[in-house]
């Protein structure tokens, strides 16, 4: 039975790391801007929670959000962790609708216990995801031949593999570090048409970027007991801000097969940076049963240059509150140990556009924890609905329905058989 575990981890470890790579995990033309969507650190516990994770603390699964909490695994513990995601979005200006549907991949994690007082992490996340395609028809009345066509399609995104460690200082006080390898590619492509006029040459942009550097992140977790059923956590993350390496380049082609194409690419010097985040929380629990949560998280991104851009974006800023609710730890009933989960954030993102704020953006969410009989993995689900709002009415409005489904495989490992 363990044999057989252990290859079924290999394969979904695999599997969901090569899903990773092959998905195109969005369609929001919000991601023409910057790294496009960014992934916020959660495991699907916390998506359900409205993404608060800092102050969080629980050794059945992994929490990425913060290293610290990595000291909370017991020592025969081993836990594998992994999601993904099928969404389906709404785009509107108020006039035009269209619906696009995607699946993405969220995450694949593995935590087990070093010593007493150090746990260990390793897990493969998306840092961003781009993915977009969108046209516009220009027409020019006085001179039909003059009408054009622009289209805008950008994909790639960043991933980043990490390995973290947590330390337990004192009884009440763990710190921990994830260091992360980060890296990826992004492609934008800008294309002009004639349709009416085929002696006017068409004219395609494309510029290519691919990106790697490191990404730290820095955890802190102090639990202090109020009673014997109470307890609150407060939890920190801080991640530094800094420049990425990186290979740029722009490709310039002019005319089409029946005139020729004259093609123009070179190299050009970029900078791009990643910025200062500093995350907050705080954790309520109740004997084991009742979890309130808040969280707070602030990132730098206008002091960020993208592609030589000093003023590309915005600050980010997000907060959110959630809870999880266990009826019974103890209970006989299969009812009695499903983990109940309801959260809400509201968040400024970093896109800007004709140098001010493009949107705001809000979710609900709600979901199960799961328990696999006679085991102690169980299956989660959450769903997710989530708003962003364009500042103008001439941006677009997003409307996004998202399932997450995960499966935590938590294994007494490291367990030694008796044999009397």
């Amino acid at each position: 039975m363990i044999k057989y575990r252990q290859a079924l981890l290999v394969f979904l470890f695999m599997a969901l790391s090569g899903a990773a790579f092959a998905q195109n995990n969005t369609n929001s033309p919000y991601t023409r801007y910057g790294y496009g969507h960014l992934s916020d650190p959660g495991s699907i516990n916390s998506k359900a929670m409205g993404g608060v994770a800092y102050g969080l603390r629980d050794g059945s699964y992994v929490n990425f959000a913060n290293p610290a909490s990595y000291t909370a695994v017991d020592s025969l513990t081993f836990i594998f962790d992994g999601a993904v995601s099928l969404q389906n979005t709404n785009f509107s200006n108020g006039t035009l609708k269209q619906n696009a549907k995607n699946s993405s991949f969220d995450y694949v994690t593995m935590q087990f216990r070093l010593a007493k007082w150090c746990g260990m992490s390793i897990g493969l996340l998306p840092f961003s995801n781009i993915g977009y395609s969108m046209s516009e028809y220009r027409e020019d009345p006085d001179y039909p031949s003059n009408s054009s066509t622009i289209t805008y399609s950008g994909d790639g995104g960043l991933h980043q593999l990490y390995l973290g460690a947590g330390f337990k200082i004192f009884k009440n006080l763990s710190v921990g570090a994830n260091f992360s390898y980060l890296w990826g590619d992004i492609t934008r492509t800008s294309e002009l048409t004639f349709p009416s006029d085929a002696n006017q040459l068409p004219y395609m942009r494309t510029t290519s970027a691919t990106l790697k550097s490191y990404k730290l992140d820095l955890g802190l977790q102090y639990t202090h007991a109020l009673g014997k059923k109470h307890a609150l956590t407060l939890g920190a993350v801080v991640s530094p801000g800094h420049d990425l390496n990186n290979d740029a380049s722009v490709n310039i082609q002019v005319g089409n097969s029946s005139t020729g194409v004259t093609t123009t690419t070179r190299d050009t010097v970029g900078v791009f940076g990643i910025p200062l985040s500093i995350g907050a929380g705080l954790a309520y629990v109740y004997d084991n049963r009742l979890t309130v949560a808040a969280d707070f998280l602030w990132q730098q991104w206008d002091k960020v240059t993208y592609m030589n851009d000093e003023n590309a974006f915005c600050s980010r800023t997000r907060i959110g509150v959630g809870l999880e609710y266990l009826p019974n730890p103890m209970g006989r009933s299969y009812l009695a140990n499903i983990k109940y989960r309801l959260g809400a954030y509201y968040s400024q993102p970093y896109y800007k556009i004709g140098g001010e704020r493009a949107a705001k953006e809000f979710g609900v969410s709600a979901g199960f924890g799961l328990p696999l009989v006679r085991t102690r993995s169980t299956i989660s689900l959450t769903a997710q609905y989530v708003r962003t709002k364009g500042s103008k009415m001439s941006f677009l409005d997003e409307n996004t329905l998202r399932i997450c489904i995960g499966i935590t495989f938590n294994e007494r490992w490291f367990f030694k058989n008796r044999v009397n």
